[in-house]
C-alpha cells in the first residue's frame, strides 16, 4: 500500500513559479510510475506529466508541456513537480499518482490533492 502527500500548492500570481512535491510512504518509489494530475472545477482530470519507475524517463503528455518539469529523488522517496509561467487557466487542485508499471488515468495510488490559485 502506497500512501502519497502532495504540498506545495498554494497562491499565485500569473507569471510566478511554483514547485509542488509528492511524499511517499509505504513502499519504495523505485519501481512505481508517478504522475501529476490536476481536475479544476467543471472539469475532466488532465494528467500532466509522468516519471516511470526505473528508468527514471519523463514525459508530458499534457497542455502544460513545455512549462513543467518532473523530478524524482528516490533517496527521500519525493517527486516533485516544477511549473513555471503559471497561466490563469492553471488553477486546479493538483494530484500526485503511482501504479506499475506506467502511467494511466486509472492510477492505483492517490494521493488527495494540493490546490493551486492563479490570482494578480
Amino acid at each position: 500500500q502506497v500512501q502519497l502527500v502532495e504540498s506545495g500548492g498554494g497562491s499565485v500570481k500569473p507569471g510566478d513559479s511554483l514547485t509542488l512535491s509528492c511524499a511517499a510512504s509505504g513502499a519504495s518509489l523505485d519501481d512505481y510510475a508517478i504522475g501529476w494530475f490536476r481536475q479544476a472545477p467543471g472539469k475532466e482530470r488532465e494528467g500532466l506529466s509522468c516519471i516511470s519507475g526505473p528508468e527514471g524517463s519523463t514525459y508530458y503528455p499534457g497542455s502544460v508541456k513545455g512549462r513543467v518539469t518532473l523530478s524524482r529523488d528516490n533517496a527521500k522517496n519525493m517527486v516533485y513537480l516544477q511549473m513555471n509561467s503559471l497561466e490563469p487557466e492553471d488553477p486546479a487542485v493538483y494530484y500526485c499518482a503511482a501504479d506499475i508499471p506506467s502511467c494511466h488515468r486509472a492510477m492505483k495510488y492517490w494521493g488527495k490533492g494540493t490546490l493551486v490559485t492563479v490570482s494578480s
